[in-house]
C-alpha cells in the first residue's frame, strides 16, 4: 500500500505540476487576451481602438471619426473633453456616426499605416474602407464635430422641387447656399455635393427644376449664397468651360459668408480666421466711449473695395478684444486706432492719420498692399541686467548688435511665455547658459517673440532655435535636433552642426522637436508636430 501510494504520488505530481503550469499559462493567455481581443471598449463614449480591434470597429460603424493622439500632447489633452462630449451627443441622437481614439505612440503600426505626423490628427473612415480615410475639416468644438458628422450621415444638400419649398428653405436661416444645376449628376453638381459635405455650418440646397431657375432669374448653372445682411445675395456662376472647383467655391463661400465688417467676438473668431483672407484691417475702438462708434461708417465704406483681399474687423478694446491688445503692443488708451496685419507673417502696419476718413483708410490699405509702408516692429525694453545673466535677454532693439556680433557665435531661443514646449525646455536652456557663461566666443540668449519682432526673421513656431555664427556674413542656422544640454553642447562645439552619428530608431515617436504654432490675435493652432 505504501509503495502504491508512493507510485501514485510520483505519477500524479508531474501532472499536478503541469496543471499548475497550464493554469499559469492560461492566466497569462487570458491576460494577453484582454490586450489582443477585438472587443470594443469605451472611455466617455469614445471607442478605444488598437490594431486588434480596429477592423471590427470599421465593420460595425458606417461612419467612424478617429482621433490619433499622444498622451503627452497638450492639444490632445484639451480636445479630450470636447471629443467625449461630441461622442455622447452622437450616441444620444442614435447617429450612425461614432468617435474613436488611437494612442499613436503605442499603436505605431496604425500610426504608420495612416501617415500620422502630428497630434491630434482626425480621420473619418466610411463604410469600412481603411485605404482612403477623409481628413477632418470641421471646427474643434463639440458642436462643430457633431455637425460635421451629421452632414456626412445624410445627403449634403436638400433637393428643392417647387417655389414654396425653396422660399421656405432660403428664409430658414441667415446664411443658405443653393446650387442651381440643370443636371444634378453633372460633374459640377457632384462638386457642389462634395463642398456641402465640408461646409457644415451653412445649409445647402439644390435645384434642378426649370421653373426655379426662372423664379430666381437664372439661365445657367449657378451657386447662390443667400444672406440676411449686406447685399442679400451673391451669385457664383459655374464656368461652362472649367466647371466648378471645390477649393475655389469653398473659399468664395468662406469670404462672402462674412459681413463686410466683422466684429471680433468669441462667436465670430472661428469664421474670421477660417476665411483665410491674407490681410486683416483692424479698427480698435471703445464701444462705450462717446463718438468712437461713429468711426465704423467710414471704415465700412472703405471695406467694399478690398473684399476677398482684406478683411475689415472691428475690435472692442473694452470687451472681447481686450485680450488681443498685447499682441499688438497696445493698451485700451490707444483706441481709437487702426492696424493692418499680414496673416502669413504677422507683420503689423500702423495708420498714423488722426482723421480716419474713407479715403484715408483706402489710401493706407492700398499703400500697404503695394509694399509702400514699412511694418511697425514691436520691441520690449531690455532688462537692466540683460547682458550679465548666463542667458542673455534680447529684445527687438538689441537683437542685431548681439546676434550679428562678428566675434561671437550666438545661440538664440525664440519663445512664447505661454508655450508648453518652451516651458519644458527652460531648465535645459538655463543650464546651457551656465555652461557657456564664461566662454569667450559663445553666447546663449533668448528672445520673447510675442513681445519683440524682427524685420528679416519670421518665427513660425515656438520654440525656434537659431544659431548665428561669428563672421561678417550674418548667417543663420536653424537647430532642429533633440532639445537637451548635451546635444546642444555637441552642436556648439562642432561649429553649429551636429557630428554625424549612426541614426537611432526610437521605439515610439518623441516630441523632442515639437513646436507650438503661433496664430494671429494670440490664438494657437491645435496640433503638435512629431
Amino acid at each position: 500500500l505504501v509503495w502504491l501510494l508512493v507510485l501514485s504520488l510520483a505519477w500524479l505530481s508531474p501532472v499536478l505540476g503541469d496543471e499548475e503550469e497550464d493554469e499559469e499559462v492560461l492566466a497569462e493567455e487570458e491576460e494577453e487576451g484582454e490586450v489582443l481581443s477585438d472587443e470594443l471598449g469605451e472611455e466617455d463614449g469614445v471607442l478605444v481602438l488598437h490594431e486588434h480591434n480596429f477592423a471590427r470597429a470599421l465593420s460595425e460603424h458606417r461612419l467612424l471619426l478617429v482621433e490619433f493622439y499622444a498622451p503627452w500632447c497638450g492639444h490632445c489633452q484639451r480636445l479630450a473633453p470636447t471629443f467625449a462630449q461630441a461622442a455622447t451627443a452622437l450616441k444620444d441622437e442614435s447617429s450612425p456616426g461614432r468617435l474613436g481614439k488611437v494612442d499613436a505612440t503605442a499603436q505605431t503600426a496604425l500610426a504608420n499605416e495612416f501617415g500620422i505626423t502630428s497630434y491630434p490628427t482626425l480621420k473619418l473612415f466610411r463604410d469600412g474602407n481603411r485605404t482612403h480615410p477623409l481628413a477632418y475639416t470641421g471646427r474643434m468644438d463639440a458642436k462643430g464635430i457633431v455637425s460635421w458628422m451629421e452632414r456626412r450621415a445624410g445627403p449634403s444638400a436638400t433637393l428643392l422641387q417647387d417655389p414654396d419649398t425653396a422660399a421656405t428653405f432660403i428664409g430658414s436661416q441667415d446664411l443658405v447656399v443653393v446650387g442651381f444645376f440643370k443636371d444634378l449628376v453633372s460633374e459640377a453638381g457632384q462638386v457642389f455635393y462634395e463642398v456641402g459635405g465640408d461646409v457644415v455650418d451653412m445649409p445647402f440646397g439644390v435645384v434642378e427644376a426649370a421653373e426655379l431657375f426662372e423664379a430666381y432669374g437664372l439661365s445657367a448653372d449657378t451657386v447662390c449664397l443667400f444672406k440676411k445682411f449686406d447685399e442679400g445675395r451673391t451669385d457664383f456662376p459655374v464656368d461652362p468651360e472649367w466647371g466648378l472647383n471645390a477649393a475655389e467655391l469653398t473659399q468664395l463661400l468662406r469670404v462672402h459668408r462674412l459681413e463686410l465688417v466683422m466684429e471680433f467676438t468669441n462667436e465670430t473668431s472661428d469664421h474670421i480666421f477660417g476665411a483665410k483672407i491674407p490681410h486683416h484691417m483692424l479698427l480698435f475702438l471703445n464701444k462705450s466711449a462717446p463718438g468712437q462708434l461713429e468711426l465704423r461708417d467710414d471704415f465700412r465704406a472703405a471695406a467694399g473695395t478690398f473684399r476677398g483681399k482684406v478683411l475689415f474687423v472691428m475690435v472692442d478694446v473694452a470687451g472681447y478684444g481686450a485680450d488681443v491688445l498685447p499682441f499688438f503692443g497696445m493698451t485700451p488708451a490707444d483706441a481709437p486706432t487702426l492696424r493692418l496685419i499680414k496673416m502669413e507673417n504677422n507683420r503689423k502696419y500702423q495708420m498714423d492719420q488722426d482723421v480716419f476718413s474713407e479715403m484715408a483708410i483706402r489710401t493706407f490699405v492700398q499703400a500697404v498692399l503695394d509694399g509702400k509702408v514699412k511694418p511697425r516692429l514691436l520691441s520690449a525694453e531690455p532688462p537692466e541686467d540683460w547682458d550679465t545673466r548666463p542667458v542673455k535677454v534680447l529684445v527687438g532693439k538689441t537683437f542685431e548688435q548681439v546676434a550679428y556680433d562678428e566675434t561671437k557665435n550666438v545661440f538664440v531661443k525664440f519663445y512664447a511665455p505661454w508655450c508648453s514646449h518652451c516651458q519644458a525646455m527652460a531648465a535645459a536652456w538655463e543650464e546651457l547658459g551656465e555652461r557657456y557663461k564664461d566662454h569667450e566666443d559663445i553666447v546663449i540668449a533668448e528672445l520673447d517673440a510675442t513681445a519683440n519682432e524682427l524685420e528679416n526673421i519670421t518665427i513660425q513656431g515656438f520654440p525656434t532655435l537659431h544659431y548665428f555664427p561669428a563672421g561678417p556674413d550674418k548667417k543663420m542656422v536653424e537647430y532642429k535636433s533633440t532639445r537637451d544640454v548635451e546635444t546642444f553642447s555637441k552642436f556648439l562645439e562642432n561649429g553649429g552642426k551636429l557630428p554625424e552619428e549612426p541614426p537611432a530608431v526610437p521605439k515610439t515617436p518623441e516630441n523632442s522637436t515639437g513646436r507650438e504654432e503661433p496664430s494671429p490675435l494670440g490664438t494657437a493652432e491645435s496640433r503638435d508636430e512629431l
